[in-house]
């Protein structure tokens, strides 16, 4: 009923989408305001800017949100947000990196598969999107669903099509716990890469990983190669030491150069995989390298700059994430024996500042996962076969609905529904069709494909920090 009203509304009244000579996406007509204007009218809601793109109306905005969703009369703080309008007639994609906020145009996989609307949010805590002075134990899952579970609600109004969440890596996770603890917000959700931590203390899933991923020829090349960094250590540590003096670089959080260049020699062999390939196994230099390779080598594939303070500074809220509900990942460095100096640093308290109170909830995961293998309803977990990261996945059990496990053979922390096999990615897209309720556009084009062309200005995916512990 309520496509069949809009549609007759549409026929009465025309209201320009895009194309050569038409009205801009949008644009105001004599029956309805401008999308600007319906936006701004949400209470709390104000315009950063609007920026221009062809087809669409993109804008940045602030949303005032609760410190505490529990006591919401405790204060509030601006949460920035963006909304890439195609139309109301349209559905909408609720992305989240689970990061900071991409202020660029840019569609999500699903956004473009469904040719539909897209909201993203940057995720409490990230800057500028913190409370002043910020409260951590008002950053936990739940406090974060919540602000995503307003934002629809104050959207919703507008845009009342079928809404899809999705997000990558910490965005998937994002997306999951949303659904978790707001089940009947999305319609559907697509989590791609997202880790799945239900046990903090057992991670032998990675050492598994580790043993068969690839070939033998590929693990021993890149275990020999991290073994040398370490052998090396004090000759990389003083360059590593130069480097940062001349960059005005501190180690203040980790606490020394050489406590940073372990955890970015620990980090090597994770990163090499987590945006790698088995096609790139040639291009890992032998552990017979010169010094100069080896540290170039490694500021490549792990970062140097990562471990500084500066460097660790935007990640403060995930490592304080990871450190009281998300979990992190441990594994076995066996051919490390005898070169590693500082036991129990490679963990999320190495990289929150000391005066940041930090106690784990054993308990967060556990019902995440128990609400996935259960309850979970409508849910597409797209994974990577050789991403560390996809070790510990998501795993719907028997008693979900309409929910569904893909593993993109060969692809690493950047798999997606595109990456599957062909029967898989049908499926997959079929369903995310489904659930936005495009059934009948699916159809018309007689089979499960993407109803928006490519865009390489708008679908072109931001290149990914290469980094270890960072999901």
């Amino acid at each position: 009923m309520r496509k069949a009203l809009r549609a007759l509304l549409t026929s009465l009244v025309l209201i320009g989408t895009t194309g050569a000579g038409g009205v801009s996406a949008g644009t105001a007509t004599a029956a309805e305001p401008d999308i600007k204007d319906r936006i701004l009218a949400i209470p709390g809601m104000s315009l950063i800017e609007e920026k221009p793109v062809e087809g669409y109306r993109f804008f940045v905005l602030n949303y005032r949100q609760p410190i505490d969703h529990r006591k919401p009369g405790k204060g509030t703080f601006k949460q920035r947000l963006t909304v890439l309008h195609k139309g109301d007639d349209r559905p909408t994609v609720f992305h989240t990196s689970g990061y900071g906020l991409n202020t660029n145009p840019a569609r999500s996989e699903p956004t473009r598969i469904t040719d539909g609307n897209q909201v993203s949010m940057e995720y409490r805590f990230f800057t500028p999107s913190r409370p002043e002075p910020a409260d951590w134990s008002k950053l936990d899952i739940w406090q974060a669903a919540s602000d995503q579970h307003r934002i629809f609600r104050a959207l919703h109004r507008i845009y009342d099509e079928e809404w899809i969440s999705t997000g990558g890596s910490k965005g998937g996770m994002t997306a999951t716990y949303y659904r978790r603890f707001y089940p009947d917000d999305m319609d559907g959700t697509v989590a791609y890469v997202a880790p799945n931590d239900v046990n903090d203390k057992e991670d032998s899933a990675y050492d598994e990983f580790f043993a068969g991923v690839s070939t033998e020829e590929c693990r021993e090349r890149l275990n020999a190669v991290q073994r040398e960094v370490f052998v090396r250590r004090d000759e990389i540590v003083a360059r590593y030491e130069a480097w940062a003096k001349e960059e005005g670089n501190t180690f203040e959080v980790v606490g020394s150069a050489d406590k940073a260049f372990e955890n970015v020699a620990l980090d090597l062999v994770w990163a090499w995989w987590q945006y790698g390939s088995e096609a790139d196994c040639d291009e890992v230099p032998p552990a017979s390298a010169s010094t100069d390779t080896l540290y170039d080598f490694v500021d490549e594939t792990s970062g140097f700059a990562f471990y500084t303070d500066q460097g660790l500074e935007y990640y403060t809220p995930y490592y304080y994430q990871a450190g009281t509900q998300l979990g992190s990942p441990t594994f076995a460095t066996p051919h490390l024996d005898g070169l590693l100096r500082h036991p129990g640093i490679y963990e999320p308290r190495s990289y929150v500042p000391r005066d940041i109170p930090m106690s784990f909830d054993k308990k967060a995961m556990r019902d995440i996962d128990k609400w996935v293998r259960k309850d979970a309803e409508r849910m597409l977990f797209v994974y990577g076969e050789n991403d560390p990261w996809g070790a510990e996945p998501f795993r719907p059990g028997r008693g979900t609905e309409d929910s569904h496990v893909f593993v993109a053979p060969g692809a690493n922390h950047g798999a997606n529904i595109a990456a599957l096999e062909k029967d898989d990615r049908a499926v997959a897209t079929a369903a995310l069709l489904r659930w936005a309720g495009l059934d009948a556009e699916a159809s018309a084009k007689r089979e499960a494909a993407p109803l928006a062309p490519y865009d390489a200005k708008l679908d072109t995916a931001e290149k990914l920090d290469r980094r270890m512990m960072r999901p």
